[in-house]
């Protein structure tokens, strides 16, 4: 049993997507599709640059849906392998909007749109330089969390992602992660400051949350017979109705990678598709579970020889 999953930002690179975009008709009329609904020509910045345009949290979201979602397309139409057979369905952040298409609950266009608002206004809910992003490594979440809830009067610091055993990203103002960051290598626990221009998954993100409300007003989804598992409740989807609250709630919300994983493989899921550019995802649940099969899709002969 299978489910397909889908990268969020971080992963992109310039070029991604190519060998799809230059064999395929199909790549090319959605990268066409992408330039008209967007307005501008995001097919060249993804497939030649320059890297500062493509890492723009504003660009970079709505390009790796198109590459995830170009991918999907091609697997599902050109190579006859239906992916909407798969269990599940879930997304890293931006990931599940991905996951959100494919799983036909959203048009291609109104995902790309929103996801253009989306990185938008996650770009600027905090002045630039203002906060950002810090993994901690080889450490249980659990205990970051009694740091976090120990220090609170030190730092004002939240988890944004519990990607894997050993892997959690914190979010909050530049301050206050140099301050953990201190307190971490004191107890001898790794940490790194991420490249990220904002402080995702956290409070510091609240004008973004009420930038979306009004952009997912405009939205309708639709009936789809896949099932989502969300970020905000490593659960799966019930109805069409959660699915806006738990949209706007993920902007501020951790991700829930690990327990999604973790949920997913007690549903009986032995087999993961990592569909679009890199193979982030894939390492994480290797290291969530290291007896499940796990298959990066980014290129020719990885759709070639994949088996389900």
């Amino acid at each position: 049993m299978f489910s397909v999953i889908f990268p969020g930002q971080g992963s992109q690179i310039v070029g991604m997507g190519k060998e799809f975009f230059d064999r395929y008709e199909i790549v090319k009329k959605l990268f066409k599709e992408a330039n008209d609904v967007l307005g501008f020509n995001i097919s060249k910045i993804i497939l030649e640059g320059p890297k500062e345009d493509l890492d723009l949290t504003a660009n970079t979201q709505p390009a790796i849906f198109l590459i995830s979602y170009s991918i999907f397309q091609v697997v599902k139409n050109e190579f006859n392998i239906n992916l909407n057979n798969g269990k599940y369905f879930a997304g890293h952040s931006l990931g599940e909007y991905s996951a959100l298409s494919c799983a036909e609950y959203l048009d291609f266009d109104q995902t790309i749109k929103l996801l253009r608002s989306r990185g938008k206004a996650m770009q600027n809910a905090v002045p630039k330089g203002e906060g950002g992003m810090l993994a901690v490594l080889g450490t249980k979440i659990e205990k970051i969390e009694k740091i976090l809830k120990d220090n609170k009067e030190k730092f004002d610091v939240q988890i944004a992602n519990d990607n894997s055993d050993g892997q959690t990203v914190l979010s909050g103002r530049n301050k206050d992660l140099e301050l953990i960051s201190i307190f971490l290598k004191n107890e001898k626990i790794k940490n790194i400051k991420l490249p990220v221009s904002a402080p995702f998954h956290c409070n510091l993100m609240s004008k973004a949350t009420e930038e979306m409300k009004k952009e997912f007003e405009k939205i309708n989804f639709k009936e789809s017979n896949n099932t989502l598992i969300s970020n905000v409740t490593a659960k799966k989807v019930s109805n069409i109705t959660d699915l806006k609250s738990l949209l706007i709630n993920q902007i501020e919300k951790r991700v829930r990678w690990r327990e999604t994983i973790i949920n997913m493989i007690t549903y009986g899921v032995d087999q993961f598709i990592e569909i679009g550019p890199g193979k982030v995802l894939s390492g994480l649940v290797k290291r969530i579970d290291k007896d499940v099969k796990i298959t990066s899709i980014n290129n020719q002969s990885d759709v070639e020889s994949l088996k389900l």
